[in-house]
């Protein structure tokens, strides 16, 4: 009750975000985890081919997250969003009736562009249209999503049994749904003429040397986030020897996130800083794996005539990780979400998630290829660089907050940026004074 009433306190475009990501997460996870399955089996290609196929999408969309949060911002959220749910309509649409080589790449290339365009497009129209109410308003989008992760592969092995085609349809007449659906529903937002190129927006966010710091703190928590699904599948089938139980983690972790992530955000939100909230939140996210690490030391390799309580208790490591680290993502991500977007001016909130979410997927595409060199060394390794990266991230987001860079009104900042405003003199350290402004027309 609390969660729906939280709900319906936020304007309907805030909803309809929301519902979007829902379908979001549904489309994408009801297709995708069953694409290289197809591509391999049923089509008969290569591993290679499979391998170019599926980078090709990864490339498409980690490569070009700067320019859907550039479009976002200067042709509007709302626009940005359409376009890039009829692209992923589309691009899915793609996989079903083309299995030629050419097709697929040109599928997997509009799949995702699409989702570079909407990812940072969804973020900054929900923190415009959410005012003060940032960190409640991505606390909800989170449970959004998840819900979505969760269900999508759940209908996706259910159509796929029927056959990947069904899956691929049944993919992109949710985004086409969406697509109609945004255009029906979601407000239109007037769009400020920018009187900077995109060159300088570019060069503006860039630039910003406070935004690349906390951006390097927290590519730790994407790279992290991407355990999900590397790490604990991969420790679960080593302690279990199966992979079956995968999906129990996926579970816990998505109840974990219905049941408390409101109360989480609502409560420290009131309690401590954004800094230490965010710090907190990576420490437990890394210190989770602590657990995993120990199991891959101290719990022998399973037997055959394991039954369904052994085989439980095996997987108990597993499922406590996951439950740390969706506390830790719970309690850290609304609040990240929430500082992006106020380190710069209002009109370039879209650049500044491009941006982020840019440098946190490149991140954690090296994170995962040296997390994957790390298990052939030692089964307790990968876990051990995660409870590393975990904390080193907290180290550097609490050196942070000590300078006052996580403080959106701090030194070198003023509630004028917001609009377009820099050159700003503080006449007072405390965030109830309005600092003046010298530059009215500056960019950030």
């Amino acid at each position: 009750m609390r969660t729906w009433r939280l709900i319906r306190s936020f304007p309907v475009a805030v909803q309809v975000l929301l519902v979007n990501q829902l379908g979001v997460n549904t489309g994408f996870y009801l297709l995708i985890p069953y694409l290289s399955g197809y591509l391999g089996h049923d089509l008969g290609m290569s591993a290679a081919v499979v391998g170019i196929v599926l980078g090709v999408r990864n490339l498409s969309q980690q490569g070009l997250f700067l320019l859907g949060g550039s479009a976002a911002d200067r042709l509007g959220a709302r626009g940005v969003i359409v376009a890039g749910c009829a692209l992923r309509a589309v691009g899915f649409g793609l996989f079903a009736f083309g299995p030629s080589v050419p097709v697929l790449v040109l599928a997997s290339v509009l799949s995702g562009l699409a989702g570079a365009l909407f990812n940072p497009a969804v973020r900054a129209y929900l923190a415009q249209e959410a005012g003060d109410r940032r960190a409640e308003a991505f606390s909800l989008f989170n449970i959004f999503a998840n819900t979505g992760a969760l269900l999508g592969p759940l209908l996706g092995s259910a159509l796929v049994a029927v056959g990947f085609q069904l899956s691929a349809v049944v993919a992109a007449l949710i985004f086409a749904g969406l697509t109609v659906a945004q255009v029906v529903v979601l407000p239109v937002r007037r769009v400020e003429r920018p009187a900077t190129s995109v060159l300088g927006d570019w060069r503006a966010v860039l630039g910003d040397r406070r935004f690349f710091a906390f951006t390097a703190a927290l590519t730790g928590m994407f790279a992290l986030q991407n355990q999900l699904y590397l790490v604990l599948p991969m420790e679960a089938a080593r302690l279990t020897g199966s992979s079956a139980p995968v999906a129990v983690i996926f579970l816990v972790s998505t109840a974990a996130t219905l049941a408390l992530q409101v109360r989480i955000t609502q409560r420290y939100q009131r309690r401590w800083s954004r800094g230490r909230s965010i710090a907190v939140g990576m420490a437990v996210m890394g210190a989770a794996f602590a657990v995993t690490a120990l199991a891959a030391v101290l719990v022998p390799a399973p037997n055959a005539g394991d039954g369904a309580g052994a085989t439980a208790l095996r997987l108990l490591p597993v499922l406590v990780t996951a439950f740390g680290l969706a506390v830790g993502l719970m309690l850290a991500q609304p609040f990240v979400n929430e500082l992006i977007p106020s380190f710069g001016r209002e009109t370039l909130s879209g650049t500044y998630f491009g941006v982020f979410y840019l440098a946190s997927g490149l991140v954690a595409a090296g994170g995962n290829a040296l997390i994957g060199w790390a298990m052939d060394a030692a089964p307790w390794l990968p876990s051990a660089l995660c409870v590393l990266i975990g904390l080193a991230s907290a180290a550097a987001v609490i050196l942070l907050e000590r300078k006052g860079i996580l403080d959106p009104d701090g030194p070198g900042r003023c509630r004028g940026s917001r609009t377009g405003a820099d050159g700003c003199h503080n006449e007072s350290k405390t965030r109830s004074s309005e600092p003046e402004c010298r530059s009215p027309a500056a960019t950030s």
